[in-house]
């Protein structure tokens, strides 16, 4: 197969640009229809917008926010005493988790054992935001590194599978190293940093995330076994059955401390570079180089462009207005940097002609392949009863059954 040109993948931004403008339009944010599932109310305001002010509701900043992450560290302290370590912390060298970091240490005096999961596949800028963070903080930072040969093998895999779920062996591998170090440790609290004010909740169908789907993506297109879960080394392995262990039989829990605090992004730069010599690594999420090759294919296979929940989220929380948000999503996002995109698959072991091959197969969803939605639309109470009690991250319940189909 020919190798597009240049022109050829601007007049393919073009067209899928144009072909967004067109698209109903949330009337408060900038979710449009080319989310599937996506609703409007009689103002024109879309389900994701519900679900946004759902969550203010029920995670209020100010006064009862500082409250509620005092209440949280004086716990965390409580739980650590006697112990080297006050809970395990997500770290990927970018503007959020670096944040989350800086403010668990400086802030609330809390002892994190920070914990970076390697797919081959991190920006080196980040890396050295990572390094720089935490020796400047004096936290131990532990890199759990995939095996190459399985996290190669899934990102081909799940190319092959032709569904917009590409970083799932990513998503599934940095919760089950942040699951694995809590569980070897003898840590209940997990601290990730993510905020629904600044990112938003990524759609269903565009982000689904289900360790039988992705065990059967790669029983079909994968070449190399995965190896065997075992609770300090679960690789990338969690299903429904390693989640019951880590979150009911061993306790553990996430906190996401964002929710609670007055993050804004427009600030946090600043004081990120004047605290701990932080660098941008040049967008948001680009502490992973192979977003260049998600966000490529979402546009130009899937016709889907991941700004939307991420600035609506900016955009209802004040931080991005609703003009700068539509004006952004004209231009095609700087993160689709083709050199980088040629490094990724290089790195996968392809060349561009194959690339290509594999990715102009017929677009397919999470559906075509065997997953556990059905049974997780069964435990709807159950899993929105473990939200509440964060048992499970606030935002599972509304992920599966309040953003998108």
């Amino acid at each position: 197969m020919t190798v597009p040109s240049a022109q050829a993948i601007t007049d393919a931004a073009t067209r899928d640009l144009t072909h967004s403008v067109e698209a109903q339009r949330c009337s408060r944010c900038i979710m449009d229809t080319t989310v599937p599932g996506i609703r409007f109310d009689a103002r024109g305001e879309c389900n994701f917008c519900a679900v946004h002010d759902k969550m203010d509701r029920e995670n209020p900043l100010g006064p009862e926010g500082e409250r509620y992450v005092q209440e949280v560290a004086a716990e965390l302290k409580h739980l650590g005493q006697g112990k080297k370590y006050d809970c395990v912390l997500g770290v990927s060298g970018g503007r959020d988790s670096s944040f989350t970091l800086w403010y668990c240490v400086v802030k609330l005096g809390l002892r994190p054992l920070a914990v970076h999961f390697n797919d081959g596949f991190g920006n080196p800028v980040a890396g050295e935001n990572m390094v720089k963070a935490c020796r400047k903080l004096g936290v131990e930072l532990r890199t759990i590194t995939s095996d190459w040969r399985e996290s190669k093998d899934l990102k081909i895999a799940f190319l092959k599978a032709s569904t917009p779920d590409i970083e799932e062996g990513t998503d599934v591998g940095i919760a089950t190293a942040l699951y694995g170090v809590a569980a070897k440790e003898g840590i209940t609290r997990i601290i990730i940093g993510q905020s629904f004010r600044t990112e938003g909740i990524c759609p269903l169908s565009w982000n689904y995330l289900d360790g039988k789907y992705l065990k059967a993506v790669h029983r079909q297109f994968g070449t190399v076994p995965l190896r065997k879960w075992t609770p300090n080394d679960p690789g990338f392995n969690l299903d429904l059955k390693e989640m019951f262990y880590y979150s009911v039989i061993r306790g553990i829990r996430t906190v996401t401390l964002l929710y609670h605090v007055p993050y804004v992004r427009a600030y946090v730069d600043e004081l990120l570079q004047r605290e701990l010599e932080w660098v941008n690594p040049g967008s948001h999420y680009f502490d992973d180089l192979y977003q260049s090759v998600i966000y490529y294919l979402n546009r130009t296979k899937f016709n889907i462009d991941r700004r939307l929940f991420n600035y609506s989220a900016l955009v209802r929380s004040g931080q991005m207005t609703r003009d700068e948000a539509l004006e952004r999503c004209q231009h095609v996002n700087a993160i689709e940097d083709q050199k980088v995109i040629n490094l990724c698959i290089k790195r996968l072991g392809l060349t561009r002609e194959e690339f290509e091959q594999i990715v102009a197969t017929p677009v397919k969803t999470f559906r075509d392949y065997p997953n556990n939605y059905a049974l997780i639309r069964l435990l709807r109470w159950p899993i929105k009863l473990a939200s509440k009690l964060r048992l499970l991250p606030e935002s599972a319940y509304d992920k599966y059954f309040n953003c998108g189909t």
